[in-house]
Parts: C-alpha cells; sequence; structure tokens
C-alpha cells in the first residue's frame, strides 16, 4: 500500500516525552518543514493557513483602534541602533549583520531587522511635525530575524513572522492607555480566538523589552505547565522619540517630544495553540482559527447517492462561512478519522446510507471526542452552533487546566517543587534584583508578570517585607 493510504505514524507520548511530542506534531500534521539554513522553518500551507486566520482577526481589531497596516525595509543602518544605547545592547547578539553586496565591502553595516522601532522612529520623526499629526499609528506584518543559538519550530526560530505595531502620541498619558489598550487586545484575543486563557501585566526590569519604560505582557501555560510569553506591548517613553528626535510643535507654538508604544505577537502563537490544546492523538485547533473547521467523511462511499449528498452538504455549509472540506479520497473511513484527528480539526461530519435515509448525520468533536446526531435539514445551523460550542468549551477547559496549577509559596523550596512540579507559582519579591536573579539561577523560573492587586508578607528568597507578588514559572 502506498505510503499515502497508511495510517498516520504515531507520536511520541505527550505525557512521557513532551518536547519530541510537539517536534512529532508539527512535522506530521504538515505545519512546518525545517529550512536549509540551521534554526529556519518552512512554513507549510496548512500552518500559513493558521496564521492568516490569525491576521485577519487581528487586523480587523487593530483597525478598529485607528491603527493601519504599512512597511518596512528589512535592512537597518546599524548606525540607527547605536542611538538608543539599551537597544542596541539589548540586542547586540541576536543582530545579523550585512557587511557586503553586489561583490563590494558597504560602507555601513546593515543589521536585517530584529525589530523595527529604530527604522520607524527614523520615519515618525520625518512625518510628525505638527499635534495635528498625532497621533499616528503604524502597524507591518514581517519577518523579523534574530539569531537564536537553540531553535524550535514557532517558538524560537532564527527567523519568524510578526507584526509590530507602532504609535506616537502628543502626551504621556495617551501614550500609556494605548498600551494597555493593545494588551487586552491582545487578551481578548488570545481567549476568543486561541481559546488561550492568558495572564496579563508588567513585566520586570530584568525581564522587560530593551529601552521601554515598561512592558506589559500575555502569559500562556502550555499542557507541560511551562510559560509562554504569546504577546507584549511597550510603553516606551520618550525614551526612542529623543533619540530619533520625534518631535511636533504643540497647539501653543512649543516644539515637544512626543511619547511612543511598540507592541506584537509572533508565529509564536502558533506554538501556542499546539501546546495549549493538543493531546495524545496530535492537534486540537479552535474553530476561530482553524484552516478547516468541519470534514465531512463518506461512509459506504461506492454507494448511490452518498456522494451526492456529502456535496451538497458540503456546499451548504461552504454557502454559510463555514471552512469545510470532503474526504473523498480512496482510504478508509478509519485512516480518514485517524489523520484528521491528528490535524485537529474541530468538526467531523460522517455521513452514510442508513443516515441520509434517516435524515441524520453523525458529528465528532475533536477537542472532546464526543459523537452526536444531528439532523441534516438545518444543518448548517447546527454545525455552526456546534462550532461555537466547541470554541467556548476550549477556553473553559484550558483555563480549568491553568488554574489547578496555580499554587503559592513562601519560600525558595515551595518554588523550586511548584515549577519542578509544571505549576505557575505565585511568591512574594522584595524588588531586588538580586533575589530575582537566585530564583533563576536556582530553580530555572524566571518572573513571568506582577501579580497585580495581591499582597503577601515577605520575599520568597531573603524573607524581607515583600513589594510584590510575582507570578514565577519556567518557560520557553
Amino acid at each position: 500500500m502506498a505510503k499515502e493510504n497508511q495510517f498516520v505514524e504515531q507520536i511520541a507520548d505527550i505525557n512521557a516525552d513532551f518536547p519530541q511530542w510537539y517536534t512529532d506534531v508539527v512535522l506530521k500534521t504538515k505545519l512546518v518543514d525545517y529550512g536549509p539554513v540551521k534554526g529556519t522553518m518552512v512554513i507549510r500551507p496548512y500552518g500559513y493557513a493558521i496564521w492568516e486566520n490569525i491576521q485577519n482577526e487581528m487586523n480587523a481589531r487593530f483597525k478598529k483602534r485607528g491603527v493601519e497596516n504599512a512597511y518596512f525595509p528589512l535592512l537597518i543602518p546599524m548606525s540607527y541602533f547605536t542611538k538608543e544605547a539599551e537597544h542596541v545592547e539589548g540586542f547586540a547578539p541576536e543582530v545579523a549583520v550585512v557587511t557586503h553586496a553586489g561583490g563590494e565591502e558597504l560602507s555601513e553595516p546593515l543589521a536585517i531587522r530584529p525589530t523595527s522601532e529604530t527604522i520607524i522612529g527614523t520615519m515618525m520623526a520625518k512625518w510628525v511635525q505638527s499635534y495635528r499629526d498625532l497621533p499616528l499609528k503604524v502597524n507591518q506584518w514581517c519577518n523579523v530575524m534574530r539569531w537564536e543559538k537553540t531553535t524550535r519550530p514557532f517558538l524560537r526560530t532564527s527567523e519568524f513572522l510578526w507584526q509590530e505595531g507602532h504609535t506616537a502620541h502628543a502626551s504621556q498619558q495617551e501614550a500609556e492607555e494605548e498600551t494597555l489598550a493593545m494588551l487586552e487586545i491582545y487578551k481578548e484575543f488570545a481567549e476568543n480566538c486561541l481559546a488561550i486563557p492568558v495572564l496579563t501585566g508588567r513585566k520586570t526590569e530584568k525581564e522587560k523589552f530593551a529601552g521601554a519604560v515598561a512592558t506589559y505582557t500575555i502569559e500562556a501555560m502550555m499542557r507541560d505547565g511551562k510559560s509562554l510569553q504569546s504577546g507584549t506591548s511597550h510603553y516606551l517613553g520618550q525614551n526612542f522619540a529623543t533619540a530619533f528626535d520625534i518631535k511636533y510643535l504643540g497647539n501653543e507654538g512649543v516644539l515637544q517630544t512626543a511619547y511612543t508604544t511598540s507592541w506584537g505577537v509572533s508565529t509564536r502563537l502558533i506554538g501556542a495553540v499546539i501546546m495549549t490544546h493538543g493531546d495524545e492523538r496530535g492537534l486540537v485547533l479552535p474553530p476561530v482559527v482553524a484552516p478547516i473547521q468541519c470534514v465531512i467523511v463518506p461512509i459506504a462511499a461506492r454507494k448511490g447517492g452518498v456522494i451526492e449528498a456529502c456535496e451538497a452538504l458540503k456546499a451548504e455549509l461552504e454557502a454559510a462561512g463555514v471552512r469545510v472540506t470532503l474526504d473523498n479520497t480512496d482510504n478508509s473511513p478509519g485512516w480518514k478519522f485517524n489523520e484528521w484527528e491528528m490535524k485537529g480539526v474541530p468538526v467531523r461530519i460522517e455521513l452514510g446510507p442508513r443516515d441520509i435515509e434517516a435524515g441524520k448525520m453523525l458529528c465528532a468533536r475533536r477537542d472532546t471526542l464526543e459523537k452526536q446526531e444531528m439532523p441534516l435539514s438545518g444543518a448548517a445551523d447546527s454545525v455552526k452552533e456546534l462550532l461555537a460550542t466547541v470554541q467556548k468549551d476550549m477556553l473553559e477547559a484550558a483555563r480549568k487546566r491553568r488554574d489547578e496549577r496555580i499554587i503559592y509559596a513562601d519560600d525558595m523550596a515551595g518554588i523550586l517543587a511548584g515549577v519542578e512540579a509544571g505549576k505557575f507559582v505565585k511568591a512574594g519579591w522584595c524588588g531586588c534584583r538580586k533575589c530575582e536573579d537566585k530564583i533563576k539561577e536556582e530553580t530555572a523560573a524566571t518572573a513571568r508578570v506582577f501579580a497585580e492587586g495581591e499582597t503577601t508578607e515577605k520575599c520568597a528568597v531573603c524573607g524581607e517585607k515583600a513589594a510584590h507578588v510575582i507570578v514565577y514559572a519556567r518557560a520557553y
């Protein structure tokens, strides 16, 4: 039997070897393949379709905030990076540099963008002249390069895709409000589109973006209990505006320096979806971003009227806006069930002669593996309602898993025990960098986010009075 007609190969046990399970899933479901340059990935059509759905959902939200899409150059003069000292120091180890082009050495080396604050700051300085030019809100969908030593598809690769938004404002208050508004958009998107519950809040000084005044994050818990930073929003204050001379003439005729922000999410979100919802059978995709929301599998396809009924059902679902495919290959139904389950399609419909005669269809949910009969009459409405239920239930299940694995600790031993058990650990922190460093050194956990509004008596490291409560976790 040809390779394509064999049952899908087994994947590693998710509980015994989570890293190998992840690698097996991304490769065997044809989300990605490895690129020819170490640390790069080729995003295959099935994986890229998820990214396209993410883009569509994000774009709609950005545009409601008055953000416009633009595009900025891949290559950035190295001199631009040196204008903001903290920024260049933070990114120096990751920057790839072009020194030759056209057979000649360049007069100035060019950085392949690891992020675009410097080039966009330069352009903003040209575009902003008056208070009437503010606020300025732009976003670009692009690739960036960060030379990583240890890589894993979607999670950490030398080249990846993302969106990066940049805004300039007349006041500190406006810029800070924009920073938090974008964080809220990321949270709402993660929960309502990806079905991933996230913790939101500010990063510590050590963990913030290089050059930012404050960095805010959405942190998601993966199946193995590790945290994945899934999106960030940065309040840049006047740091970049001062460095790149983004000034405007105020309504009182006084020249003033703008306040800026930047914010982004990347193809790392696809990794988050895989590791939050996946199970021993493979992918489990939330309907909002699934490339295929529903697959129709004919039963006893050779019998008269079966394929015709399946095609009619497919047309009805398509007309209702459902992303649907009909698997009319010559593989056995069992093989098809296995394949589409591994690929994470949210709903599978089985339709055979008996179903047609009874005016019913058998619907199987990928998230719970539950099956239920539904009438063929009004199938589009029923399937859309089922998809909405799957989406909601996936978020609730993920939130329950996460909340059950958030604990409190009073000391270093408690933090270590918690992260060893794959949990998020809340603990007191005095605010001292030495204590933060010690936790990382002794537990391999990092401060993921401030637990805003929570209090505790003492720092888990030094025992002194706690100034904050921090969520600690091991992270990707």
